[in-house]
């Protein structure tokens, strides 16, 4: 059995070893507190711990290792810590999407819900549920910076990766507001849909981990180029991925209800497609379907149908292939370590042509 480019390197399992041992020194630091920060704790522990591909820290991993860089458990730590700029994303973005499920369990707002309403505290149980998830989003970014500091990897290494992490997390903010603008004003255009996806999702997924691995490497002009001329592009295609998934994926691997981005309203690349190429009359009902909370599983196979016959989804996946056909041949040609070139192109793929 070939190994996945997210096991070379024993990577996955050691990017979840040194997340679960900062997660439990923060336990501690938090019970100490009060015993009370218990259930933060747990909440972000299994949050954090329970699933995820940790793309994110192979990108930045391999990134360094391809300009030069020694393994190290201290890299390993220092690439972690973008899994609580994720956690921090996802946490708030499901808060803001109303979303009642992230990875088939129940999403942070949902689970301080439905402990407040269990408990029988004063007050909104939804209420209590979104403040809690505003602050555990807020404290999982705070520890993405001090998990980067405290990794071990020597100060001027993290003195030339700190502008790359911090315009990441400029970016994906950002774009997440980018993102709940383009709902409120229901803008269908493909250009904001594009840079929409650019800011909140596919430069930080893949670009800017390769540049903060390039940054802790020391790398030269050349490589910090090609890191971009593969990275933006190729994350631009993870993004349109899972804009498919969003509409079209198996809630049974995906973790997510089925078509849920169609009941919270996602102005994505593969929705303007649709309307930039339908006619009136089948872009009226889109519209008028996009957004609607009671879509049943009825409304969701309309719209779905309405997207696919319009010829966008499979223009998107025509997309996917042209964004990381050019990914890949900027790769090619890249003055990188050849090891770290073939995990990189098994990195592509893994993110394009992923189910979930």
């Amino acid at each position: 059995m070939t190994t996945s480019p997210l096991e070379v390197a024993g990577l996955r399992s050691r990017v979840d070893k040194a997340l679960a041992g900062y997660l439990s020194s923060k336990q501690s630091l938090l019970l100490d507190i009060d015993p009370a920060l218990g259930d933060v704790a747990e909440t972000v522990t299994d949050f954090v711990l329970g699933g995820g591909k940790r793309l994110r820290p192979a990108f930045a991993y391999w990134g360094y290792r391809a300009a030069g860089g020694l393994d190290s458990d201290e890299i390993v730590a220092a690439v972690s810590a973008l899994e609580f700029v994720q956690a921090s994303a996802l946490i708030h973005d499901d808060l803001m999407d109303r979303s009642d499920t992230r990875r088939g369990e129940p999403s942070v707002h949902r689970r301080f819900e439905a402990r407040h309403t269990a408990q029988g505290w004063r007050g909104g149980a939804a209420a209590f549920g979104d403040a809690a998830a505003v602050l555990l989003g807020d404290l999982t970014l705070v520890w993405s910076d001090d998990m980067l500091h405290r990794s071990g990897m020597p100060f001027p290494d993290l003195a030339r990766a700190r502008p790359v992490f911090d315009d990441m997390r400029t970016e994906v903010t950002l774009g997440q507001y980018l993102d709940v603008l383009t709902q409120a004003t229901g803008d269908t255009s493909v250009e904001r849909a594009g840079k929409v996806a650019r800011y909140k999702s596919a430069k930080y997924t893949v670009e800017r981990p390769l540049l903060l691995g390039a940054a802790l490497a020391g790398a030269g002009t050349a490589v910090v180029e090609a890191y971009s001329g593969f990275g933006l592009p190729l994350g631009e295609a993870f993004q349109l991925r899972d804009d498919v998934l969003g509409i079209f994926g198996d809630p049974a691997q995906t973790g997510k209800p089925a078509g849920d981005d169609l009941r919270e309203g996602k102005r994505t690349y593969l929705v303007a497609s649709a309307f930039a190429a339908l006619d009136d009359t089948a872009r009226d009902e889109l519209d008028a379907g996009l957004g609607d909370q009671g879509l049943d599983d009825a409304g969701v196979e309309r719209l779905r149908a309405i997207i696919r016959d319009s010829g966008a989804l499979a223009a998107t996946e025509q997309r996917i292939d042209t964004l990381s056909t050019e990914a890949l041949d900027v790769l090619e040609r890249a003055p990188l370590e050849d090891e770290a070139r073939t995990v990189l192109k098994g990195l592509a793929a893994a993110a394009t042509r992923r189910s979930v």
